[in-house]
């Protein structure tokens, strides 16, 4: 409390907008010193000076019919707009009138009459809000065309470009980097076996599971009832995020009346990529230029890998507690193949770009096994050597 000799001025003591992380310079905030406001407009000349809070109280009651919306002169060099508003006093239920951020209706400012030391206390804490002491400058809401964004920046509106797999630990894993060494693992494989991913981030995640545990209740001569409960148990596991590639190519296959295959066969890798084993010349593959990337990517060292069949992601997701991969049901991509070639209907593959001399990805850490690690052309051909690295192979 200020006592009689001490000087007063007019104060911001406190906002009934608590959220601190959604104040800006724009509002009124705790411990600013009002010196007057304005209804016209933010020239200095037009300011009328305020020298109590009752009377900046008074003067927003009888201007308040008429106008609306105020300018108010802070003494820390702001000249903010700011809202005429009613409020109930808790004494007597009794209404007053103060300010109010244009941009927040929740933003309402107290008014009072402080000392200088104490609106200096104030106005610490609401630089540190706001970061001002950090230097910042103020922040405010722009519109974006998200729709048109969307359409135009991404090779397909309903996909995300990036990617994502998440390790459970397993059963014996006490410690999160067991986890990240398996995780770590399964990409560097993942590379060296031809598939042109790029890294882009490792992170832990809070995963919530439940347990069944159960109990006997009273048994009877008959039987006994068992009583089962679910408890929740959280873990953490590991997620990597990964590009597929530098970029995603969109092929459609338009199969014509005499074909009774798209002519391409697919295998997959033991991490759970789907990727073209063949293509057969002259086959509506071949066609759709799937040949010539197929043989662009021998000769670079990789795999064709598919990533979405027909706009739906067809790579590994997780892998389970029990060590298992859960990707893609190779059955279920068959029968899509089957079912639009029966029916004579257009199917869209995305497959992987890889690295080449020419383009190299930008913002990325590339994560590249070692020289020589690559698959040669004679790896996608030479069966019997590579059996016990690859799946069976399907063609369709």
């Amino acid at each position: 409390m200020a006592t009689p000799d001490q000087k007063t001025l007019v104060c911001v003591k406190q906002v009934k907008q608590g959220v601190v992380d959604e104040w800006d310079e724009s509002m009124p905030l705790p411990g600013d010193i009002i010196e007057g406001f304005s209804e016209h407009d933010a020239d200095d000349d037009s300011f009328t000076p305020v020298k109590a809070s009752s009377e900046l109280i008074s003067q927003l009651g009888k201007i308040n019919p008429r106008v609306e919306f105020i300018w108010i002169k802070v003494r820390r060099g702001n000249k903010n707009s700011a809202r005429i508003v009613q409020q109930k006093g808790s004494i007597l239920k009794r209404k007053y009138y103060t300010i109010q951020a244009t941009t927040d209706d929740r933003h309402v400012a107290d008014l009072g009459d402080l000392t200088l030391d104490q609106c200096t206390a104030l106005q610490e804490m609401s630089m540190k809000a706001i970061n001002v002491e950090g230097r910042e400058f103020g922040r405010s809401g722009i519109k974006y065309d998200w729709k048109m964004k969307v359409g135009t920046y991404l090779p397909d509106q309903w996909c995300s470009v990036i990617s994502s797999i998440l390790f459970m630990p397993l059963v014996n894993e006490q410690f999160m980097d067991a986890t990240t060494a398996r995780c770590m693992a399964w990409f560097s494989a993942a590379i060296s076996s031809g598939v042109p991913l790029v890294f882009v981030n490792i992170q832990t995640e809070q995963v919530d599971t439940q347990e069944k545990t159960s109990f006997s209740g009273k048994e009877t001569s008959v039987c006994s009832k068992q009583q089962i409960h679910n408890t929740n148990k959280i873990i953490h596991g590991i997620r990597l995020w990964f590009l597929p590639g530098l970029s995603e190519i969109s092929i459609e296959l338009i199969p014509k009346h005499t074909e009774t295959r798209f002519g391409m066969e697919i295998k997959q890798t033991e991490e759970g990529f789907v990727y073209i084993y063949s293509v057969m010349r002259g086959s509506v593959a071949e066609g759709a230029g799937l040949g010539e990337l197929y043989e662009e990517a021998i000769a670079s060292g990789f795999l064709l890998v598919i990533s979405r069949l027909e706009g739906k992601s067809i790579m590994p997701k997780n892998v389970c507690s029990g060590g298992l991969i859960h990707c893609c049901n190779q059955y279920e991509i068959n029968e899509t193949f089957n079912v639009a070639i029966e029916q004579l209907e257009t199917i869209e593959v995305h497959v992987m770009a890889w690295p080449n001399n020419q383009t190299q990805p930008i913002g990325f850490a590339s994560l590249l096994a070692p020289n020589g690690s690559f698959p040669t052309h004679h790896y996608h051909y030479d069966h019997q050597k590579q059996l016990h690295k690859l799946a069976h192979h399907h063609t369709i």
